[in-house]
């Protein structure tokens, strides 16, 4: 088979990583793709939303299957064009991918399905938003209904602060149509967890639950990120849980999708805060995470490929996956500054002194070569992943390879997976049957 992996990100890395492995794929394309990519993969200069230039590439190279890894190329319709050419592809429909587009829609779903999730209004008008937010007190939550990167969710902890985000997103424009219409939802209290699954629309199979650290700094604190690292499985979702979460909150989402008319194919992700009434949703998204998906491939014993067909194909019902019984943890490096600006072009020194160990994994993600020196691009640069029969032993083996990297005003949180030794029990067999 030929693959063709759209983005350019640590995800997509671990994706044409991951495909590489499968006997079945013989050649990997990857658009734009990243330094790391072009080492076992073939890199094409096609932007992920440029989806004419990707129809034709995938029709002249004979691509068997596309695997999407962004957002914004499945919530612009890449599944449904690429379907009407008849090339197969990986991926939600745009009717399905709404669910990560437009948060609105999302929220009033979950209430049609009685999902559990946080009481909430929608808004398009900044005066009612800030009536709505003295009637609730804070601290309370504020989302941009579109696409914001990652970073169009914002807690406010005071009255000011609430104000002064119900204006930046909806007088200032600072996620641009975004945020047009906002969210005002109810504060949660608990602990973060993400579940993701793949789904033909009618079977559900779970992937190993993780834990995302979004915030930029230690102990959760500052601004929110693309996400600064990960760790799998996380002990906080054990078995019975994650059966709740399958029963409560996947399964009804994608029922209540179909009964819209919007057969959900590829994969869901539900972002979750686990508080003392149980799950509930916080997002869903139509993809993978990143970095989630950076600690849980490497752990996947199944030949993706196979998984993929058969979510394509609607036989999803015939597969089983099986799991290694190890944790997985990945610390994102990023450029100093980020989220807000940072520099680029600072060599990257270091990384060939892990490429020989096979428990651990650098996955590029703002990485490029100039003049033969691997340089940033990006304000997250790296994902480092480590592989380990314990959680601390595996994090303690993580940060060992990370503090072997250097690059000037390089950045990564120090606590990543810390919140999974409070809970930890070791896994034997939990998720395999």
């Amino acid at each position: 088979m030929r693959v063709l992996v759209v983005g350019s990100g640590g995800r997509e890395h671990a994706l044409v990583w991951k495909l590489h492995q499968s006997p079945l794929v013989k050649e990997i394309y990857c658009a734009p793709g990243n330094s790391g990519t072009s080492k076992i993969a073939t890199n094409a200069a096609i932007n992920a939303e440029d989806i004419s230039g990707l129809i034709e590439f995938a029709s002249r190279k004979g691509i068997d299957l596309t695997v999407v890894g962004p957002e914004a190329p499945l919530i612009g319709g890449i599944e449904n064009k690429f379907s009407k050419k008849g090339l197969k592809l990986f991926g939600p429909s745009k009717d399905g991918a709404e669910i990560e587009g437009n948060k609105a829609f999302a929220k009033s779903l979950m209430k049609k399905c009685k999902i559990p999730t946080a009481e909430f209004q929608t808004f398009k008008n900044r005066n009612s938003a800030v009536e709505y937010i003295k009637e609730r007190g804070v601290p309370i939550v504020i989302k941009a209904s579109g696409l914001a990167a990652g970073k169009g969710v914002i807690v406010a902890y005071d009255f000011d602060e609430a104000f002064r985000v119900v204006d930046m997103i909806m007088v200032e424009k600072k996620f641009g149509d975004a945020g047009k219409q906002i969210i005002v939802e109810e504060y949660l209290e608990g602990e973060e967890a993400s579940a993701i699954a793949f789904t033909d629309g009618e079977t559900i199979l779970s992937l190993l639950p993780s834990q995302d650290h979004k915030p930029i700094y230690d102990g959760d604190k500052g601004p929110n990120t693309g996400g600064m690292g990960a760790y799998a499985p996380a002990p906080l979702i054990d078995k019975s849980l994650l059966t709740k979460i399958e029963d409560e909150i996947l399964k009804p989402i994608v029922c209540g999708l179909r009964d819209e008319g919007r057969l959900y194919k590829g994969v869901l992700y539900a972002g979750l805060m686990i508080t003392k009434d149980g799950p509930k949703v916080l997002e869903f998204n139509c993809r993978f995470g990143d970095p989630e998906i950076q600690p849980i491939l490497p752990l996947l014993e199944t030949d993706i490929v196979e998984i993929m067909l058969a979510t394509v194909d609607g036989r999803l019902d015939e597969i089983e996956i099986k799991w290694m019984n190890k944790f997985g943890v990945c610390v994102v490096i990023a450029s100093g500054g980020y989220p807000g600006s940072y520099e680029k072009g600072k060599k990257i020194e270091g990384i060939d002194t892990l490429d020989e160990l096979d428990d651990i994994i650098v996955f590029h993600a703002g990485t490029k070569y100039e003049r033969e020196n691997l340089v940033t691009s990006g304000g997250r640069v790296l994902g480092v992943t480590g592989i380990g029969d314990t959680l601390k032993g595996t994090i303690n083996k993580t940060y060992k390879a990370v503090k072997k990297i250097k690059f000037e005003n390089m950045y990564y949180r120090t606590d990543i997976g810390a919140k999974g030794l409070g809970s930890v029990q070791q896994i034997t067999n939990s998720l395999d049957n």
